[in-house]
Formats: C-alpha cells, structure tokens, sequence
C-alpha cells in the first residue's frame, strides 16, 4: 500500500474521540466498520456548447458493460451495443461510436466516485484510477476507523474524507493571499459523493429489445431541427423516447402480452453533404459583409429551398436521402437479423417534399418511369409488347415495314417521329394520321393512374417535346430506387401542397395512389404557417375539415371544447332571437287591420310551415359544421388507402391567444408532440393488428 501512502496523509489526532469532531463531523458519526464494496456504473460524456456533460448509461447497457468488463482479459477487444444499438461501445478504447450516422466519439466512463460541478448542481465522475485511489482510501478508514484522510488529485485539488457521509471536494488557489497564506482549502467545497445511487441522476430502463417497425426521418432545411438550435439526431432522439413513454401507457395490454417491442426511429441527415460540395464557399464570395449573422442564416438555411428546385443540387439531394436511408437499411437489417418488420418513412417540411418527390418516382409493376427526362414509358418485357411489325399489322400498314427498316427505324424511334418526319419518308397522309393516333393512344393508356403535369387533372399527360413531364417530380431529376416497400409515410408541417400547385398541378387523380407505398399521413399544426393541406387537391368540389387528431389523454381541449360549446351556444341564440324578431314583426303588421283578421289567419296559417321550414333550413345550415363529423366518411381518394389524409392538431390554450407568436414554434413542435407521436405509432402497429388499449375520442 506504498503507493496509497503517497497520496494521504493522517489529520486524525493521537486519540480521537467525538468531542473533537470538526464542524464537517456535524453528521451521524454511527458508522459500522463492515465494508462493501462499491456498485459502479457506465457513463458517457457529451460536449454541448463547449461544456462537457456526463449522462448515465441505462441501467441494461450499464450491466451489460460492466459484464463486459469482468468477463476477462480479452474485454478490452469487446465491442458492446448501446442505446438500442444505435450506438457501440469500444470497451479497450472506453470511446462511445454512433453506428448510424456521423457524429464526434465520445469518452466512456466507468464511474464509482464523483463530485459536485463548479457551476451547477450535476456531479461528474473522477477518473477510473483516481476512483480506485479513493475507493482504496475509504476502505481502509472504515475498516480501520480512520478518518480525515486528505488526499490529492492528478489536477492538485484536495478531497477530504471526514467520514461516510461527508466528504469533500476543494479547489487549489492560485497564488497567495493578502495574508502570504497558500492554503489550498480556501474557496467553497464541493461535495463528494460515493456509488451512484447517492447522487440524483435519472438512470433509465433498458429498451425493448424487439423492434417491431423501423421509421426512416428526413429533416427540413437548415441544419437545425427545433428552436434550440438542436441536430435531427437530438430531435429523434425525443421523438423516440415519447414513443417509448407512449408504449408503455397506450400499449400497455399489449406490452404485457408480449405482443409488441418498440418502434425504432434513425435520422437520416442530407443537409452536411449538400453544404459540402463547395458551393458554401462560391456563395461566400458573393455574400455582402453587412448584416453578417442574418445572411449566414439565409445562405444555411433559406437557401436550401432554392437548392431543391435547381436540378443540380436536387439531384444531390435526392441522391443523398435514397443513398442515406438505403445504407442505413442495409446495415440495420446485418446488425438485427432477426428483423421481421416493416419500414415507414417521415418527413418533416421540405424533407417531406423530398420524400414525396422519391416515392411518386419509384417503379411500380405498370410502368417504368425515365427520370432522366421525367418521362413515362412502358416496362417493355420480351413477349409481353408487341412488336412494331405486329402493330403495323395491326394497323393495316404492313407495306410500310420495308420503308421503316431502310432508316433503321424501330418502335421507339417511330414513336418519336412527327408528322413531318413521316412525310419525308414518303408515307402517305392516311397512314401517318393512322400511326400518330396509335402512338398517342398508346401513351395516354400508360399515364392512366400515373402523374402528370396538367392545369386540370393529372393523369392528363402534357407533351413538352418528345417527353411527358411527370408534373409532381423534378424535370431532368433522376431519381434513385429504394431497397424497399414504405408502408406508410408521414409528413409533419408539409408545403407538398404548395409546391404541387406552384408546379401547375391543379388537382390530383382520385385514383393515384403511390407506386410502393400505400398509407399517406399529411400532419400538421393549424398554425403552422409552412403547412398545407392535400384533400382540397383530391376532392375540391367539397369543403371539409380536416381530421382532429384527438389528445393523447383523450378527447378535445378543454378551451377547444369551451370554444364549441359557446359557438354553438351563440347559434342557438341567434336563431332563436330571429324567430322572435319575425314573429313580433308579423303580429306588429297584422295588429291595424282587425277587419282582416279572418282572411289573415287563412294566410297565417299558410305561413307558419314556410317559417318553420325556413327557421329549420337555417338552423341546420348554421349547424351543418358540427355535424360534419356524424355524416359517412368522405371520398378522398386512394392516396391513403381511401382513408382521410389531412390531420390537424390542437392548438395549446397560451397558443390560441395569439397565433402569429406561437407561428414559427407551431412549424417546429412534432418533435415533442405526443398527439403526433400517437398517431404514428397507431397507424403503424394498426398495420399489424394491435391496437391502444383505449380507443381515443
């Protein structure tokens, strides 16, 4: 024990007794002198804004580490999952990797001992060997009943073991006072605390280690998610965590029965690797130098809507998302084998659009879609399109094959000639009229149920050129195939609305329907001044609320419903007081002419079913927005299924009083909604037969 020798020295005096206790010794001296040793616990440390912060592991991946640790000489080689799998830990290294995503490494700990921050109240671990010089240290006083043990850290500062429960933590000084004194116990001491279970930190339970549905989630623009400046690492990171706390009070009857796990959410980040292609550079040599905070902000934010609509930097964008979720598809399904699930897919503002981009360009089993040129043709497969001999035959023209063959004409390439170049070719007006038909038809018949640029419909195909504009995709864009089938797909706070109508497409075909995905969920705050709905484009010849997405304590807001209850409650008064006002009115003109009693009460009489239809017409039509909700769901077409796609949440009361303050909050509140996280997590465990516990109102 040489070498603990060095690191104390004895402030005990000869023959200690209670009556010499310092004012540190105010506390319970009763100590047993049994020692046990400490229970540790696995740490991590992140750096946020330049201060570093050490947060627990849960209490499953900390057993599991400290598993690893025991398990022998080989555990500096061990590499253990964390967080879900999110993360690994490299146990020889005690660094922290994100799997998933780039992010810094960060330090792990193995922490028994810690002691009180400088300038908050969250204790921090000493170092692994300073733990066991203390662990050490305290062994020896309870065992031997020696105490004020004074030993020094690898920074020089002090820590003083009075007894058990009192121990502290003292800042060395630098220099000397006005007294010549060097003290090193001068300034305030800090606490030092023993195991982890004396200190207040919230150590989590573990995570369901099944994982029932994986949710890719694609961020807007910006490199910041949320109001305080956060990544979509973090954002999803809360977005996870109310789905967990959701499971367990929501799902509880299925979580019992081992029905469900978890719903696993990874970000998916393209905003790093458009901004790193050198065009930040090209715009800062084009930036004023006045106003400098603000034009940062635009040419890393703003600008990224710009970015989409160049074909350039949309291509990249495109590329990076499809590239992105794929990768991490890959290696999430080598690293949980055993996956049976589903995936979905999230987009929150202009990633939403991105999605919505990628998913109406993705092959279905009609037809192919050239997105090179943002055309529609045919999956031409060998024996199922018939040949052009076939359809000049068809056509009656088979005496013009030769004709086509001398310049080495084939199917595609006729379906490119105009008029004009069937005319230099010496066929006649018949033929080529019947040939332009044939091929014009032909290519109506593939863009039915598929979209297209029009100012009407969009299965209405709009030639530009020798090609058909998609409409609702980027011109000369070619979009990337993904490895899967998307279940469903949520947007949060979505301009895909606007952007489709800028684009020139008025309405969306009843009958289009993604070409791999099958739900559609367009979510949104109504103050979000970013959001817009799709319904309106589907069915515009009706108007029609959106759906209200219920609390997830269950039914309306207390103000919303205080809000109906007196709309309702001025529209029973205001019918009533216009039937009275008619009929003081009628009793007021019939009160001068007695001589025509007889003849008015005829008329009266006549009158009075013509006023009470009429007062009934207004009153149901004064009521007809609160039985909206009572009458058979509307046709909204098979974007969703045919079910609704528009969903609307509920304002906050503080909200309602001014909604230009809360508008930009509104645009950047699904991360920690749990109305929003609800219905995610019930659309999508719908799709595998379980349901809440307790159906929302």
């Amino acid at each position: 024990m040489s070498s603990l020798e060095s690191h104390q020295e004895s402030q005990s005096d000869p023959s200690p007794s209670p009556n010499s206790c310092s004012s540190f010794e105010l506390i319970d001296m009763d100590v047993s002198s049994s020692y046990e040793p400490v229970s540790s616990h696995w740490f991590y440390c992140k750096i946020i804004d330049s201060k570093e912060l050490w947060i627990p592991f849960n209490s499953d991946d900390s057993q599991q580490l400290e598993e690893a640790h025991s398990s022998g000489k080989d555990c500096n080689e061990r590499v253990v999952p964390t967080d879900g799998g999110r993360y690994d830990v490299h146990l020889g290294e005690r660094m922290r990797y994100a799997v998933y995503w780039d992010e810094l490494p960060s330090e792990v700990r193995r922490c028994t001992w810690f002691y009180k921050g400088d300038k908050d109240n969250k204790y921090v671990p000493y170092s692994e060997s300073f733990s066991q010089v203390l662990e050490e240290t305290y062994m020896l006083a309870v065992t031997l009943d020696e105490w004020k043990k004074k030993l020094e850290s690898p920074n020089r500062e002090i820590i003083v073991l009075h007894n058990p429960k009192l121990m502290v933590h003292y800042q060395p000084v630098a220099g000397s006072d006005e007294w010549g004194s060097t003290s090193t116990e001068q300034g305030r001491p800090r606490s030092v605390k023993r195991g982890v279970e004396n200190i207040p930190v919230d150590i989590h339970c573990g995570e369901p280690l099944q994982i029932d549905h994986l949710v890719f989630v694609v961020h807007g623009i910006g490199p910041a998610c949320d109001l305080r400046f956060r990544s979509i690492v973090q954002c999803v990171n809360d977005f996870r965590s109310v789905s967990l706390n959701l499971l367990q009070t929501h799902f509880k009857k299925a979580q019992e029965n081992q029905q469900i796990g978890r719903v696993e959410f990874l970000p998916v980040n393209w905003h790093s690797p458009l901004h790193s292609t050198g065009v930040d550079i090209d715009l800062q040599r084009i930036t004023l130098p006045s106003i400098n905070r603000l034009r940062h902000f635009t040419n890393d934010t703003i600008l990224d809507v710009f970015f989409y609509n160049s074909p350039t930097y949309c291509q990249t964008i495109v590329d990076t998302v499809a590239s992105e979720m794929n990768r991490i598809y890959t290696l999430f399904l080598q690293r949980n084998p055993d996956f049976k699930g589903g995936v979905s897919i999230a987009g929150h503002s202009l990633g939403s659009l991105i999605l919505f981009d990628i998913l109406t360009n993705q092959k279905d089993s009609f037809g192919d879609i050239d997105s090179e040129k943002g055309s529609l043709r045919t999956v031409e497969d060998e024996g199922d399109v018939p040949t052009l001999e076939e359809d000049l035959k068809k056509l009656q023209l088979s005496e013009f094959l030769t004709v086509f063959e001398k310049e080495k004409v084939d199917k595609e390439a006729l379906a490119l000639c105009t008029e004009r170049d069937l005319q230099e070719m010496g066929i006649p007006l018949g033929p080529r009229k019947k040939i332009l038909n044939h091929f014009k038809t032909r290519k109506n018949s593939v863009c039915v149920n598929r979209p297209a640029t029009s100012t009407s419909e969009v299965n209405i195909p709009k030639e530009n050129g020798d090609y058909l504009d998609v409409g609702i995709g980027q011109v000369s864009v070619k979009y990337p195939r993904l490895n899967y089938k998307p279940e469903i797909f949520f947007a949060f706070g979505s301009p895909i609305g606007m952007f489709l109508t800028v684009r020139g497409l008025r309405r969306i075909d009843p009958n289009y329907k993604f070409p791999t995905c099958k739900g559609f969920f367009n979510i949104y705050h109504p103050f979000d001044p970013v959001a817009y709905r799709i319904e309106p484009m589907v069915v515009p010849e009706i108007e029609f609320e959106p759906m209200l997405i219920p609390h997830h304590k269950g039914r309306k807001r207390m103000h919303l419903e205080l809000r109906d209850g007196l709309t309702r409650m001025s529209m029973d008064l205001k019918n009533n007081l216009l039937g009275s006002l008619r009929m003081a009115w009628k009793s007021f003109i019939r009160a001068p002419y007695p001589a025509l009693q007889a003849s008015e009460t005829a008329e009266e009489t006549e009158a009075e079913p013509e006023a009470s239809s009429e007062k009934s017409s207004e009153v149901n039509t004064e009521e007809t927005p609160v039985e909206v909700k009572e009458e058979p769901p509307i046709n909204v077409g098979m974007l969703n299924g045919g079910q609704r796609i528009d969903y609307v949440l509920q304002e906050k009361p503080i909200e309602s009083f001014n909604e230009y303050l809360f508008a930009l909050q509104s645009h950047l509140c699904y991360w920690e909604s749990e109305d929003t996280v609800l219905l995610v997590l019930k659309e999508i465990y719908q799709t595998q037969g379980v349901f809440l516990d307790q159906p929302l109102q």
